[in-house]
């Protein structure tokens, strides 16, 4: 879109949010893929759900010659004063500490995704720490959100500046070549802000969708619900839109990530979600952003229990139940290595006149 290739002012970006609108992916693709797929000498629907999944990819890239060779995995960076009440093990150090690892790929998602042969592109859109790292991409918005217990966790300006950075990173990566991307994050605090997130679009108890995160104990996990509770009572989270959610309970790392799934849609371009602050994300951007799900791709359903909820508000189904808590974009790069190989069989083209036996009919 004309916007994508000129800056846009701040004041402006908000109307230009509201104002976007995402086509649906081609249905005759879809099906010519499905198509392709009954001719390949296998049982029908022999590979379930990949089939679907892969004819899903066609029809956003508008071709049944499937291409994903060239993949990436953006992982969003960013620190949450929510932090300062406890909410987690850690604190944000850890951040900054993890984010060079990502920036030498010596990181869990760095290590499968050279396995895989996907770049990872780390990007500081609102890390604690000051100073520049090496590898990281700088696109920081500020040096960490506020203590949403205090006061809301940005500005709407910042809000909506983080969005459209994700949705700019997406264009970029499409000009660059790349074919399909893969969401990460990393952000001590993170579970904390994709729960309070997660309940006020869902207008659902606090409890039900608040889990334990990297491990914390009872007396912890009862104190990190109460504080969203309260913070959903606090600012009438329930009556408020979407943006508004994000701006005072959200994370940099999650307005991203919002951008980058409403930037897929834009750019024709598959995405693959991670885990709960991913899938937390993606909400965020269907409800700013209707027809983005579209574009959205599942990978796995982690341990936080707001996993299984998002999922079901997005219509998607997970594809792996790992009881993964990882992050980093680690489950979206294990269903990128599935894809692949799924993909291995589409393109091999191994007919029924091939191996001399009928070909299956649908009836």
């Amino acid at each position: 879109m004309e916007y994508l290739e000129k800056q846009v002012s701040v004041d402006a970006a908000e109307e230009t949010l509201r104002e976007l609108t995402i086509d649906a992916p081609d249905p005759r693709i879809y099906e010519k893929v499905l198509y392709n797929w009954d001719a390949i000498a296998k049982p029908l629907d022999g590979l379930g759900r990949f089939e679907k999944l892969t004819a899903r990819i066609g029809a956003i890239s508008g071709t049944d010659e499937i291409d994903i060779s060239r993949k990436a995995v953006v992982i969003m960076c960013a620190d949450n004063g929510i932090v300062e009440e406890g909410v987690s093990q850690s604190g944000q150090e850890v951040t900054t500490a993890v984010a060079r690892q990502m920036a030498k790929g010596a990181s869990s998602v760095g290590k499968m995704a050279a396995y895989i042969g996907a770049d990872t592109i780390p990007i500081d859109i609102g890390m604690a720490e000051k100073e520049r790292i090496p590898g990281v991409l700088d696109r920081k918005i500020r040096c960490g959100t506020n203590n949403f217990r205090l006061e809301p966790a940005m500005t709407r300006k910042e809000a909506v500046r983080a969005v459209f950075t994700g949705i700019e990173v997406a264009a970029d990566c499409k000009r660059k070549g790349y074919h399909i991307l893969a969401t990460g994050e990393m952000g001590i605090g993170n579970t904390t802000t994709s729960s309070a997130v997660t309940a006020a679009l869902l207008k659902c108890d606090a409890d039900s969708v608040t889990g334990r995160g990297a491990g914390l104990c009872d007396e912890k996990l009862w104190h990190k619900r109460q504080l969203i509770t309260e913070a959903i009572e606090k600012y009438r989270l329930y009556e408020a839109e979407p943006l508004r959610i994000l701006e005072t309970v959200g994370g940099f790392d999650i307005a991203g990530l919002a951008g980058i799934c409403i930037g897929g849609g834009i750019i024709r371009m598959p995405v693959v979600l991670d885990g709960v602050i991913s899938m937390a994300a993606a909400l965020l951007a269907e409800r700013i952003v209707p027809g983005t799900v579209h574009y959205l791709i599942p990978s796995h359903q982690g341990r936080e229990p707001a996993a299984g909820r998002l999922a079901e508000a997005l219509g998607i189904e997970s594809v792996i139940y790992g009881q993964m808590a990882l992050g980093e974009g680690t489950g979206a790069v294990m269903m990128l290595s599935l894809l692949d190989m799924a993909l291995s069989v589409y393109h091999g083209k191994t007919s029924f006149s091939d191996i001399r036996v009928k070909q299956y009919e649908r009836y």
